[in-house]
């Protein structure tokens, strides 16, 4: 269409020009000595037209010829950088692809030959990772030396060498390291996001309760990070800190949580330890019930029943409440137990238990039998409950299903009869290589004791 157009304004001049021409008959005259041209008018514009054409490729042939040494070396640049682009392409496919010792070899090659600073960082960067996969991080560490050393001069490059560096540093649990790294990357704003989480990782792996709640904070508010991933570190940095705080931090703690992060069995379950560590158990009552009322948590339902006899009357009532929502939770059914058991009823908590028992093996309330059963002057009850527990806490204990056999205590000169007159000894008939046997067992000397010192001495001289 531009061509058209073109075309149609040329013929348009080239008209306009020949009825001007044609009305202008005047001629030209050049005065040279010794020469006189004289031209009509329209040969010497036309003249002048192609002068023109003619002077302009001559000039642009001379400026074509004095860039010849300008366009080879842009030709040797196209072609390094065309060769640098399929390296570095081929270094990414095959890393991508999973073949990092081919990859390592691609980019290292790059890395050498290449003169620009950009590629030559990233090739490094990529080269690093490749070997960081491998596991090989001597070299690793060497690559990301040089790529450090190559983005000095560059403020941009040398942060992506440190994002890089401290990624793979937290895979290998150094997160010391890594966050002397993130930290100079972070600025007011937080827009780095990539640089926030892997600081996040860093204080998390290092147990930094504080900064691990704000950035959670602060990525949850910028939709950087998943809600379910975002709630449970939260929930784990809030408990952590409630663990640690004092009376004088509680309100501040608390008050900064939602009411769902309020309600989580583990915030839960550290808010009423903490009650209870300040001497508020109604209040270490009031965060258990708030979060039962939910859901049914064992742990909570395990801290609601450790209470004293005062506290156990009150919290049975709850406890019954919940039983008539849910009458087959074997949890709440140990709970009920436990805390009949604390306000001293000993029939209906050992009815609890037994239902319990019905519907789960668990150790816990084997042990709670066994407590009660020993309380009521049941021992042989209360010892297989107890033998109960231990097979069900999964214990590497063996079982043991008969009696033992009495010690043989007839060659114990210490050994003293009924009457308290030493029973006279009465060996049995031994094999030699028996004998032997127990004479060189018997005649070891103890590790750490001086047998000149004890009171066989004299048997042994």
């Amino acid at each position: 269409m531009r061509t058209l157009i073109w075309t149609l304004v040329l013929l348009a001049a080239a008209v306009m020009a020949a009825l001007l021409l044609n009305d202008h008959g005047g001629n030209v005259l050049i005065l040279a000595q010794p020469w006189r041209i004289e031209l009509s008018i329209s040969l010497a514009i036309a003249l002048l037209i192609v002068a023109f054409f003619v002077l302009h490729g001559v000039l642009r042939l001379v400026e074509w010829l004095a860039r010849g040494p300008q366009r080879v070396r842009d030709w040797r640049g196209r072609r390094t950088q065309k060769r640098d682009v399929e390296l570095l392409e081929k270094g990414w496919i095959n890393a991508l692809e999973g073949r990092y010792a081919q990859a390592e070899k691609d980019l290292g090659t790059l890395m050498s030959r290449t003169p620009s600073v950009p590629r030559k960082v990233l090739a490094g960067l990529s080269a690093a990772r490749a070997l960081h996969l491998l596991g090989e991080y001597a070299r690793r560490d060497q690559t990301l030396a040089m790529a450090r050393e190559g983005a000095a001069s560059d403020v941009r490059l040398r942060q992506v060498v440190d994002t890089v560096t401290a990624e793979m540093l937290l895979d290998q649990n150094r997160a010391l390291e890594a966050l002397q790294l993130l930290e100079p990357l972070q600025d007011a704003s937080s827009r780095f996001l990539h640089g926030t989480r892997l600081l996040l990782r860093a204080h998390h792996q290092l147990g930094h309760a504080r900064q691990v709640h704000d950035i959670t904070r602060l990525l949850s508010r910028r939709s950087a990070i998943e809600a379910p991933r975002a709630h449970r570190l939260i929930c784990e940095a809030t408990a952590q800190r409630l663990a640690e705080a004092s009376e004088a931090d509680w309100g501040a703690l608390w008050g900064d949580l939602s009411s769902a992060e309020r309600l989580d069995p583990l915030v839960a379950l550290a808010g009423s330890e903490a009650q209870l560590r300040f001497g508020h158990p109604d209040e270490s009552a009031r965060i258990l019930e708030a979060a039962l009322n939910q859901e049914l948590d064992d742990r909570l339902l395990r801290a609601y029943a450790r209470c004293d006899a005062d506290q156990a009357r009150k919290r049975l009532g709850h406890a019954e409440l919940w039983l008539k929502a849910s009458p087959e939770h074997p949890g709440l059914l140990t709970a009920l137990g436990q805390l009949c058991l604390a306000a001293e009823l000993w029939g209906q908590g050992e009815h609890y238990l037994q239902r319990s028992l019905a519907l789960r093996s668990d150790a816990h309330v084997h042990a709670l039998l066994g407590n009660l059963q020993d309380a009521l002057g049941r021992p042989e009850s209360a010892l297989l409950h107890w033998r109960q527990a231990c097979e069900a806490a999964d214990a590497e204990i063996p079982a043991i299903r008969h009696m033992l056999p009495a010690a043989d205590v007839r060659d114990d000169p210490g050994y003293l009869s009924l009457d308290g007159v030493a029973a006279p000894p009465q060996p049995e008939p031994q094999s030699p290589a028996k004998r032997a046997e127990d004479l060189y067992f018997d005649s070891a000397p103890l590790p750490g004791v001086d047998m000149t010192q004890t009171s066989d001495r004299s048997l042994q001289r």
